[in-house]
């Protein structure tokens, strides 16, 4: 089997794990030529550590049965995408609402803003510039067509 049919393999096991749940959603399967496989889930409200451990040792239990690997070469991670991976899926960007953002474009331009709104299409973000009396909103519309990346930004 090779890795694209590996990742699929494995991502229509994790989302029979989490069907029974709406608001919990598969974001990305990734499989590393060392067999090390990490499976990213996220909820509309976030996801628990302990949800994240009972999806692990159940896929874990999958994989072991069904000898996907044999002789056990493998190892599984089963964690939420932290602050530091991009975005991927829509529903996402609608968790993200009101957090800070840095969308880098498909020309490498970077924009930094609050995410104001997403829709199918597009998204809105806000940026502030200036300070004081020159303090300025303004708003963007970036395409998702035109995304290449949109991280979430730590403000404090």
């Amino acid at each position: 089997m090779n890795g694209e049919a590996q990742i699929q393999a494995l991502e229509q096991r994790v989302s029979g794990l989490i069907s029974s749940e709406p608001d919990v959603f598969l974001v990305e399967v990734r499989i590393k030529p060392t067999n090390n496989i990490k499976v990213f889930i996220d909820g509309d409200q976030g996801v628990s550590i302990e949800k994240l451990v009972q999806y692990n040792r159940r896929l874990y239990r999958q994989i072991e049965e069904e000898n996907l690997y044999p002789n056990g070469d493998f190892s599984l991670e089963v964690s939420s995408p932290g602050l530091d991976e991009p975005l991927k899926l829509h529903r996402q960007y609608l968790k993200n609402i009101g957090r800070f953002v840095e969308v880098t474009d498909k020309e490498d331009a970077k924009k930094e803003g609050k995410l104001i709104s997403a829709t199918e299409a597009d998204i809105v973000i806000e940026e502030t510039t200036g300070k004081g009396k020159k303090m300025e909103i303004v708003q963007h519309t970036i395409s998702f067509a035109n995304i290449k990346t949109t991280k979430i930004q730590i403000k404090f």
